[in-house]
């Protein structure tokens, strides 16, 4: 070899294999496919058969292919639909305990399905539905308001600072800016492999398979994801206590107004969104635990909620406000316990027989709001 002849660079050199255009155009396509049918193929081969009271386990809030599959199976079978966040879901109390349970136990039948998530809020719900509730057409849907979500400009997810926030995958990742939500171009793109979360949830505990085939170096990755070996279960959250009664100063929330709420919005946008796919839809508001906000942010909550509700019958939607519940009946600010639920189902129930009868329903049932917080 010449010594003082140049050294040809070859591009990417050092790798050991090197595709041409065509081969990466190949290989895309492959991968592709392979990610579409995947899916599709795994619902035949997992086997979910979600019983009485099923909601999405806690441990898998994020497998938002798994709610797809549930919806799927739910609105097959015809039911009611309640959707909503941690309220509908029922983050204090058993999956026998919500407020799916006691409506299913005054029907005498298995006519309501649980669609809450824990941790959802209207902008993640709208996100949700919209990705992946396509399923849920020409189905009667009751779905829950909670202005909790107004409560502060953090809350309303306004704030220029980075905020953590739960199910970031569900905001819109390019169109939309939201300020607080700064994620890498990485991570925006990889919502786009929704079941492969679907896999770590179930099979390796939310962790990726490099990760977890260190932490488990002497175990076969492969039957963890044979069929049935999956958790699709129910689960609790873990570690929730309801809040001790008394000693709690008041609460003075910094409100949102409704025109300038993203989550407002994004409820109108959900409400919206169902009804164009033919959902009939009854809009649940409350109960937020009233007894925990002082004197002016209980002003300012009630006057938000009347607001609200103006806007949404105007919209042409039937509206059941929710009673205020007895203190000890509440775990935090928002959330019933197992009696709380019992009471609320009561309400709810009748509403939906008297509306359903063609009887003349009033949306706020004064008498039978009395008799509940006797």
């Amino acid at each position: 070899m010449d010594p003082e002849r140049p050294i040809r660079q070859e591009p990417f050199s050092s790798n050991a294999l090197r595709l041409t255009g065509r081969e990466w155009l190949t290989a895309a396509a492959f991968f592709a496919a392979v990610a579409i049918a995947l899916p599709t193929v795994w619902r035949g081969i997992e086997r979910f058969d979600p019983g009485p009271d099923y909601r999405i386990p806690y441990g898998l809030s994020e497998d938002y292919w798994l709610f797809d599959r549930y919806g799927r199976a739910v609105s097959d079978r015809g039911r009611i639909l309640l959707i909503g966040d941690s309220f509908v879901w029922g983050q204090f109390v058993d999956s026998n305990e919500t407020l799916t349970h006691h409506l299913n136990d005054r029907a005498g039948e298995e006519r309501f399905a649980n669609l809450g998530l824990d941790g959802a809020y209207p902008i993640a719900l709208e996100g949700l539905i919209r990705h992946y509730g396509r399923s849920i057409r020409g189905r009667d849907v009751i779905l829950h308001l909670n202005l909790l979500w107004l409560s502060s400009p953090e809350a309303d997810l306004q704030v220029e600072t980075v905020v953590r926030f739960n199910h970031p995958r569900l905001v819109s990742q390019f169109v939309g800016r939201i300020p607080c939500y700064q994620a890498s171009l990485s991570s925006r793109v990889g919502v786009l492999l929704e079941w492969t979360r679907h896999l770590r949830g179930t099979g390796f505990e939310n962790s990726d398979l490099p990760h977890w085939t260190l932490d488990h170096p002497y175990t076969l990755p492969l039957p963890r994801i044979l069929p049935g070996s999956g958790g699709l279960g129910d689960d609790r959250h873990p570690g929730v206590r309801p809040r001790e009664e008394g000693g709690r100063p008041l609460q003075g929330l910094p409100w949102v107004e409704l025109e300038s709420s993203r989550q407002w919005r994004a409820f109108l946008k959900l409400v919206d969104l169902l009804r164009a796919r033919g959902n009939r839809v009854v809009v649940m508001t409350g109960p937020l635990n009233e007894h925990l906000l002082d004197l002016e942010s209980r002003g300012t909550y009630r006057r938000l909620l009347e607001e609200a509700v103006s806007r949404l019958q105007r919209m042409g939607l039937d509206v059941w406000e929710a009673p205020l519940l007895p203190a000890a009946l509440y775990a935090d600010t928002s959330h019933p316990l197992d009696e709380g639920y019992d009471l609320l189902a009561d309400g709810l129930w009748r509403y939906l027989m008297a509306t359903e009868e063609g009887l003349p329903a009033d949306h706020q049932d004064r008498e039978t709001t009395a008799r509940l917080i006797r």
